[in-house]
């Protein structure tokens, strides 16, 4: 499993811009992201270069953040494979709270991130599928 910092922001512009203007001044390298609004605040989710490094430099600039495992599975790039993977977890009898989707820049490869209630079983199902978890 891996950190997943999430930062609670006002839905207001620039807001974005306010985070990831914090993270370049501290070094922090942003991997993947997703980004949820409702009318006054929004919710950006993060896989960054150092968690908790972000998180204390986000916290220090006055945001709400927050750590959570979540599990990144590598999927190959053709047609049928986020299929394979979410049947797994559905095989596991797993829900899954959100997903999203974001690449590995080594070897270009999706990486789909996901957080489910039970993190430790859906890694362990994972795994034993013999599915490649991050």
């Amino acid at each position: 499993m891996i950190q997943q910092l999430s930062i609670y922001t006002e839905n207001k512009r620039g807001a974005m811009n306010r985070i990831t203007d914090t993270l370049a001044k501290g070094g922090i390298n942003i991997n993947g992201f997703i980004t949820n609004d409702s009318a006054e605040f929004g919710t950006v989710r993060m896989i960054v270069s150092d968690a908790q490094e972000a998180q204390r430099l986000l916290q220090e600039a006055g945001y709400l953040t927050k750590l959570a495992p979540v599990v990144a599975v590598e999927v190959s790039d053709e047609v049928g494979s986020l299929n394979q993977l979410l049947s797994a977890v559905t095989r596991a009898n797993i829900s899954i709270n959100y997903m999203y989707a974001t690449f590995d820049r080594d070897g270009a490869a999706p990486i789909i991130v996901i957080q489910a209630d039970d993190m430790p079983e859906l890694e362990s199902y994972l795994l034993y599928s013999g599915i490649r978890v991050r």
